[in-house]
């Protein structure tokens, strides 16, 4: 049974290399829909931008899914079509791959929270 997003009931998805599909997958989120869909894509460097995109796009029209992990290096393939995602769900969240560390400076969703908080609001919050 595939891990499950605790509010409703809906599937985690992943983009990633062969060693991040993997391990989410042993860790058990993998599920294949009624229309014999995946909820993953592995990536290797033979697989072209387009079919990252085309798959990141039909993970979200995809009412079952909530959460969408992909690697930060692949979503800087695909930056035009994370920034124009504004929809709260599915939640994107970019990971880091063994090859390629986490940068937060790269990632679109945190930076449009970071301009969502004032420094001030910050400090105003710990007293």
């Amino acid at each position: 049974m595939a891990l499950l997003s605790a509010v409703k009931g809906k599937l985690i998805s992943v983009i990633g290399d062969e060693d991040t599909c993997v391990g989410f997958l042993l860790g058990g989120i993998g599920e294949i829909n009624k229309n014999r869909h995946p909820n993953f894509m592995v990536v290797d460097k033979n697989t072209a931008v387009s079919e990252i995109e085309d798959c990141f796009k039909r993970f979200l029209k995809r009412d079952d899914i909530d959460i969408i992990l992909i690697n930060q290096n692949y979503a800087e393939m695909i930056r035009h079509v994370i920034d124009a995602h504004t929809s709260p769900t599915p939640a994107v969240l970019e990971i880091p791959s063994k090859d390629h560390p986490y940068d937060a400076s790269k990632d679109s969703i945190l930076r449009r929270a970071k301009g969502m908080f004032s420094p001030d609001d910050m400090i105003a919050n710990r007293g």
